[in-house]
C-alpha cells in the first residue's frame, strides 16, 4: 500500500497533467474551428444554426472561453465538413478520412495477412512515388 502522501502527490500531479492536455486539445480545437469555419466563409450564427447551439456560444469556444460537449464536436465536424480529429488537432488535414469508401479499404487492408498487407502497400508506395516523379517533371 503506497502512503497517504505518495497518493496525494500522484493524483495532483496527474490532475495537473490532465489540465495542460485539456488546455492544449482546447486551444487547437479554438484555432481549428475559427479557421475552418472562416475557410468555408461561414459567419459565427450560420455554422450555430448548423450545429444546434446559441450564436454566442461559437466565438466563446473560438476565442477558449467555453468548453464544448463531444456531440457539439461531432456536430462542428460534420457541419465544417472535416472529422472530430482534425478539430481536436491529431491531424493536419481537414478531409482526411471523410471518404467513407476510402475508411472502407483501410479497414479491408488491415485485415489482411501481414505478408499481403506489405506487398500491397509497396504497391502503393511505387505508385505514389512514380506519380509524384510524373507531376515533379510535367
Amino acid at each position: 500500500m503506497w502512503p497517504k502522501s505518495e497518493v496525494s502527490l500522484f493524483y495532483q500531479l496527474l490532475q495537473a497533467a490532465f489540465i495542460a492536455f485539456s488546455v492544449h486539445i482546447m486551444s487547437d480545437f479554438s484555432k481549428r474551428l475559427r479557421d475552418r469555419r472562416e475557410e468555408l466563409k461561414l459567419s459565427q450564427s450560420a455554422l450555430a444554426k448548423l450545429i444546434g447551439v446559441h450564436h454566442s456560444i461559437i466565438g466563446r469556444y473560438e476565442r477558449g472561453e467555453a468548453k464544448p460537449t463531444i456531440d457539439v464536436i461531432s456536430n462542428a465536424a460534420k457541419a465544417l465538413k472535416t472529422t472530430v480529429s482534425f478539430l481536436l488537432g491529431e491531424n493536419e488535414d481537414a478531409t482526411l478520412f471523410q471518404d467513407p469508401s476510402m475508411l472502407n479499404r483501410f479497414k479491408d487492408i488491415l485485415n489482411l495477412p501481414d505478408e499481403d498487407r506489405a506487398a500491397l502497400l509497396r504497391n502503393v508506395d511505387a505508385f505514389l512515388r512514380d506519380y509524384k516523379t510524373q507531376k515533379a517533371y510535367a
